[in-house]
Parts: structure tokens; sequence; C-alpha cells
């Protein structure tokens, strides 16, 4: 219903304008005088009068407006739902297409929750990979053969059981004593 056109969602939303009292005399009155009024003029002042004639009966007028607006085509059925908001905002909110339209998909996925909803794992993992990348980091710079900082480096991996498990603690002890061998 959100790609249909204005023309399509009047004849859905007919029935329930004409079926209900909710418009008033007034009310249709204010909506032709508008659509009278508006530029490019949706109505000409004969066919406001005509439709604001006290002889025909409510429901007569206000059938005859919408067929002729689903004629003349889908900016004037625009122009009408601007009026009925204008004029009736509480009924142009019960309309059935603005409940449809706003009625959300179940398929779709929400954007907004999805936005701020970064990792369902919370901050012990992050925690836990910022740990890691910043000891392969220490590792990859102890590494490097242009820097003498292996003495340095040995100091820090000794305090590393704190850190991280003893068993990784001793290949990187091995792995720094095979490079300053080299």
């Amino acid at each position: 219903m959100a790609d249909q056109s204005y023309c399509h969602r009047l004849q859905h939303d007919m029935y329930f304008l004409i079926s209900t009292s909710r418009l008033n005399e007034q009310v249709v009155d204010k909506i032709v005088l508008q659509l009278n009024r508006v530029y490019p003029q949706i109505l000409t002042n004969e066919e406001a009068e005509k439709f604001r004639n006290p002889k025909a009966s409510l429901h007569t007028r206000l059938s005859d407006l919408l067929k002729h607006l689903q004629k003349k085509g889908d900016r004037h059925c625009q122009e009408f739902y601007r009026a009925l908001q204008i004029n009736a905002e509480q009924l142009f909110n019960d309309l059935p297409s603005r409940k449809i339209l706003k009625t959300p998909d179940p398929t779709e996925i929400d954007t907004d929750k999805e936005q701020y909803m970064l990792s369902d794992r919370g901050p012990v993992f992050f925690l836990a990979c910022f740990s890691v990348a910043a000891g392969l980091a220490l590792f990859w710079y102890c590494c490097n053969s242009e820097t003498q900082v292996i003495g340095r480096a040995r100091r820090i991996l000794g305090f590393s059981p704190i850190i991280i498990g003893g068993h990784v603690r001793n290949i990187c002890m091995l792995y720094l004593e095979d490079m300053s061998r080299n």
C-alpha cells in the first residue's frame, strides 16, 4: 500500500469516509473551499458550488466529490488528503490507508535498532580482542630486526601470565630467545 498512488488510496478510503458520519457539513465545506482556493486550483468555482450545495445530502455530495477527484488524477487526490489533514486531523490519522502505511512489515529489518546495536557480545569480548591485537602488535614490534628492544620485551612478557596464558607466554619467550641468538 505504501507505493500506491493517492487515487488508489482514496478509492480504498472512500467507503470509510462516506459510511462514517465523522465528516460533518462544516468540515466538508472547509475541504471544498480549500480545494477551490489552492493554487493551482483543484476545484473550479462551479464545482465548488456544486459540492457545497445544501440542497443535496452530505452523503451524496461527499461521494460525488471523491469520485470527481479520482477522475481528475493523483494530484487532486493528494490535495484532498492534505485538506483533510488540515481540517480533520484525527479522521485523517484514522483512515484505513494510513493505518496500513503505519503498520511495519514483520520481515523488514528495523534500521534504527540495527544502527545502535554494534555487537551482542559485550565489553569483555571487546577487551579480549583488544588485548590480542595489542599483544600481536607488541610481538611484531619486538620481532622487527631493525629494533633492539628484545630485552625490554622479555621483561614485559615476563609479566604476561597476568594477561595471557602460561603456554602462550612460553612460546613467546622461546621465540624471543631464538631471535636474540640470530
